[in-house]
């Protein structure tokens, strides 16, 4: 690991911005929202838990960056995150008391080079891409696929360990985690990365065994990844105020407790799984049950609770295929999913309805008051009963108003204190 290097400006201007991430984590209603998430994630909250993902547009909150070498922005930013979301956002998220540093976990996808074309937008972000696929034809180019190639770099992560410690270790608790087992089970996307997603959808129809034999692959892959990690050591509990799942958190006192981190041997079974297939929407039931679905039960069966879905509707396949799921704790109701149907068949159960209400209405054109109360009154009948979070997800602009996201928390609490109970 190249040393890092930052200015002593920017090493005092850091500590003092981790003070206000300390002094915003001690208050009283973070741990109002610490327990609210447990009381929810445990199935015993009385009003849903609201969340607005804020990663894609976090710049346009931020009040212009300080910093100026590239490992002081990258700190400056992952601490803005929690103080600015709860300035001017204050949704449920919890400020942390710590700073995480995540392993450095190097891996090679089946052995492919990976060639990423990014596109940039108006605004510079490269958010656009494209891949270069190395499978052009399933059945002549299955040879190709290779096991995948992965490494830890143990020395860079205590490295970097000990430079945050010595930079905000008095200030922040410094935390060792590991977040590559977050996206790792979106199994289709992987496919899809290797091959495009056109032909894997032409591959499923002239190439039905060999289809079925790559997802087995990956899959095996897959496995053979997690096993590695548990072997080595290198999971990390995340049933506290972690990402499980698709803007969600993991809260929960139903998988191990951090006591266990120090003495035990962490496996898959201790944590969230987070699974999803948006690239099978275009397949039928019986096709996603035939060719996708298998995969993904065999590998929930490896996790402590899992968290099902992103933007897919999952609607058509909840009955045949998902409600199965071993472990299934949240399933995502995407904008284009039934949630009238999926609130009458999760009322009653133990599987957190996970609602994902459109984008649109943050990022785009101007904040539609009226309409967007509309659209939440909707969710308000048609998850009643549930138990609920509702999380704002894939919002890239807030369209030169950077106010629109806390109108949204207000009117959204306004709407569950009238309409709720």
């Amino acid at each position: 690991m190249n040393k890092v290097i930052i200015s002593k400006k920017e090493r005092s201007y850091l500590r003092e911005l981790a003070k206000r991430q300390l002094e915003y984590s001690k208050l009283p209603i973070m741990e109002e929202r610490t327990k609210h998430w447990y009381a929810n994630n445990g199935l015993k909250s009385e009003k849903p838990i609201v969340v607005i993902e804020h990663g894609p547009f976090r710049e346009e909150l931020f009040p212009g960056l300080f910093c100026k070498s590239e490992a002081a922005i990258a700190i400056e930013k992952e601490i803005l995150s929690h103080t600015v979301n709860y300035e001017m956002i204050n949704d449920d998220k919890v400020v942390p008391d710590y700073f995480p540093i995540y392993r450095k976990i190097n891996m090679k996808e089946l052995d492919q080079d990976r060639v990423v074309h990014r596109a940039k937008d108006t605004k510079g972000r490269e958010l656009g891409y494209s891949f270069e696929h190395p499978i052009m034809d399933l059945k002549s180019d299955f040879k190709k696929l290779k096991k995948s190639v992965y490494s830890y770099d143990d020395e860079g992560t205590k490295e970097y360990y000990l430079f945050m410690q010595d930079l905000l270790g008095d200030i922040l608790d410094v935390k060792i985690a590991n977040n590559t087992l977050l996206w790792f089970m979106s199994f289709t996307a992987r496919a899809v990365n290797i091959m495009g997603l056109e032909r894997l959808m032409y591959s499923i129809l002239d190439y039905p065994e060999e289809t079925i034999k790559l997802f087995d692959f990956i899959l095996e892959d897959s496995f053979e990844y997690m096993n590695w990690q548990e072997k080595n050591g290198l999971l990390t509990l995340d049933n506290g105020n972690n990402r499980a799942g698709a803007g969600s958190y993991g809260f929960t006192d139903e998988l191990p407790t951090d006591e266990f981190q120090k003495t035990g041997n962490i496996t898959t079974k201790d944590i969230w799984g987070n699974m999803n297939s948006q690239e099978s929407v275009g397949l039928s039931p019986a096709m996603y049950e035939e060719f996708i679905f298998p995969i993904f039960k065999k590998a929930a069966e490896r996790f402590g609770l899992i968290y099902y879905g992103c933007c897919e509707p999952v609607h058509e396949i909840w009955e045949s295929c998902v409600s199965t799921l071993a472990n299934l704790r949240k399933v995502s109701i995407s904008p284009w999913c039934d949630e009238d149907y999926m609130g009458e068949v999760l009322r009653g159960t133990n599987i957190i309805y996970s609602r994902k209400p459109s984008p649109n209405y943050l990022g785009v054109g101007s904040f539609d008051e009226a309409a967007f109360t509309e659209h939440m009154k909707k969710t308000m009948v048609a998850a009643r009963g549930c138990h609920t979070e509702i999380i704002f997800r894939d919002i890239y602009t807030l369209t030169d108003d950077n106010t629109k996201a806390g109108k949204v928390v207000k009117i959204v609490r306004h709407l569950i204190e009238d309409m709720w109970n």
